[in-house]
């Protein structure tokens, strides 16, 4: 494979090269990190929690293994280029195992759906449940391609400054028909109901109601045939732990426990930051992968805003919530996949009260990760390690949590027990929850939204925070509040973006 400019190999910042500071150190941190030192930028990145991650962090409970947050990984690619940059190899430090299948969609009628990579079980699949989707399935597949082809392929890494940018992507906006909702572009090629669910709900896995969001999301589906669904052994939290091992052996340090209270900001420049504890910290740019909406509200003083002002980022539609519940088992449910989809008896109804009427509904749907069925590690021997979550609605509920979690984490352990994991109260020895209160309160998201904006047409691309901030100089954004958006992938690329207008540190000037 030739070597791009950006993936020259990198020597470490001199003691006089200019300092920057990432907040935070979730994958989007981590991988502008990892930017920053190719170019020779002196890097600090630091944490609040007391360990890196952020929503991928990992919790380690009475030898159970739980990552925090995202667990599907897609695009190898992307991260195999983070470590090239550092002069190594992703394989020599962690195992992407490619899974199969992809994740087992059940149905509320017990029947249930295999998603895999082999297009001819995937064909197969389609045709059982409706024997005529075979030309609409097809159809289907190729505009999902195109949008892969006209969207990630070309514009994923844009930074998306300018109008100009923006006019320039509209020939491809026209092609792809992107004022179209996802539903409404698969329902175009699929009748069938349980397949019209089925193509339609990965949106979700990047905080999207697919009735909203734009039909380009079909993209999801081409990447996951283009390069699989993988696990990282030893977990996503091994993956967070390989890029800080590769950000340090470019020069770069993680700094853990260093909450950031504020963005200092002077002569409408960003200098450095302030913690929680009052220490100041001087930078000569900061680059910010806490989320958007809370860093602008809450970081930088409203005077100097005439962008994202406190209006704007209120009157933002965000992403729905969270509710997460983690379990252990003295036992192996061994006929439970990696991944699963547990689909509730309504789909637009169930999303139409999480997006739009805030409403905490009695019925759910739930996503099922058991990694022990690929990785016996994340378990002690004989037991099993799970997470379940249920797409909630955000804060704008007004749900008291508090006095909520509990029997909504028993309502979801019945229903479980009723399916899928038989007799499982008997076997649970671990249990513990994050909430949308926790989203809000530990991982700083507005609202408690998970995945930040939710990625709609006029939320995408130039309508999102852009990557250098419109209000502040040396100021800059990367992760799931940016474009393109949320998920691993997205994240990723958000940091290939900002790569295209950050500063050289050969000519870089404090006050430009």
């Amino acid at each position: 494979m030739k070597t791009s400019a950006t993936e020259q190999p990198f020597r470490k910042a001199d003691a006089n090269a200019p300092f920057a500071l990432v907040i935070g150190s979730g994958f989007g941190g981590l991988a502008a990190a990892v930017r920053l030192c190719a170019k020779g930028w002196r890097v600090q990145v630091l944490e609040k929690l007391d360990e890196p991650g952020g929503r991928a962090r990992v919790h380690h409970v009475d030898g159970h293994i739980f990552d925090a947050g995202p667990t599907i990984v897609t695009v190898p690619h992307l991260l195999e280029e983070l470590w090239r940059l550092g002069g190594r190899k992703l394989a020599d430090d962690v195992e992407l195992r490619l899974l199969d299948p992809y994740y087992r969609i059940r149905f509320d009628d017990g029947d249930h759906f295999n998603y895999s990579g082999d297009p001819e079980r995937m064909r197969a699949e389609v045709l059982r449940i409706d024997p005529t989707a075979g030309p609409g399935y097809a159809a289907f597949l190729a505009e999902a391609d195109l949008c892969l082809e006209l969207c990630f392929d070309t514009l994923s890494c844009q930074s998306f400054e300018s109008i100009g940018e923006l006019l320039k992507a509209v020939p491809s906006i026209v092609r792809m028909r992107g004022w179209r909702s996802l539903h409404a572009m698969v329902a175009t090629h699929i009748q069938h109901p349980k397949l019209r669910q089925a193509l339609s709900l990965q949106s979700l896995l990047i905080g999207g109601n697919p009735f909203s969001v734009t039909c380009v999301y079909s993209l999801i589906n081409a990447l996951e045939r283009r390069f699989g669904v993988h696990w990282a052994m030893g977990g996503t939290g091994a993956l967070v732990k390989g890029l800080v091992d590769v950000m340090e052996g470019m020069g770069g340090s993680l700094r853990t426990g260093a909450e950031v209270r504020r963005i200092d900001v002077a002569e409408g420049r960003a200098y450095g930051v302030t913690l929680a504890t009052g220490e100041t910290i001087a930078a000569d740019i900061v680059v910010c992968n806490a989320d958007a909406a809370w860093t602008y509200k809450n970081l930088i003083d409203s005077k100097h805003r005439k962008v994202w002002t406190n209006a704007k980022v209120e009157k933002g539609k965000y992403s729905m919530s969270l509710f997460v519940w983690y379990f252990g088992t003295n036992k192996r449910f061994d006929d439970v996949p990696h991944h699963m989809m547990l689909l509730g008896p309504r789909y637009e109804a169930l999303l139409e009260d999480i997006f739009k009427n805030y409403h905490l509904a009695d019925d759910f749907s739930l996503y099922l990760h058991r990694p022990t069925a690929t990785d016996s590690a994340m378990a002690p021997q004989g037991c099993d390690s799970f997470y379940v979550l249920a797409p909630v609605p955000n804060l704008k509920s007004g749900t008291d949590w508090a006095s909520q979690a509990e029997p909504y984490r028993a309502a979801i352990a019945q229903a479980l027990e009723a399916t899928v994991l038989p007799n499982l109260s008997e076997h649970l020895t671990v249990s513990f929850m994050t909430t949308p209160q926790d989203f809000q309160d530990t991982l700083l998201s507005y609202q408690g939204a998970a995945f930040g904006l939710e990625p709609i047409l006029l939320q995408s691309a130039w309508f999102r925070p852009h990557n250098r901030s419109e209000d502040i100089q040396n100021l800059f954004m990367v992760g799931a509040c940016t474009h393109p958006g949320a998920g691993i992938p997205g994240v990723l690329m958000s940091a290939k973006a900002l790569e295209t207008v950050l500063p050289d540190p050969a000519t870089f000037k404090p006050s430009s």
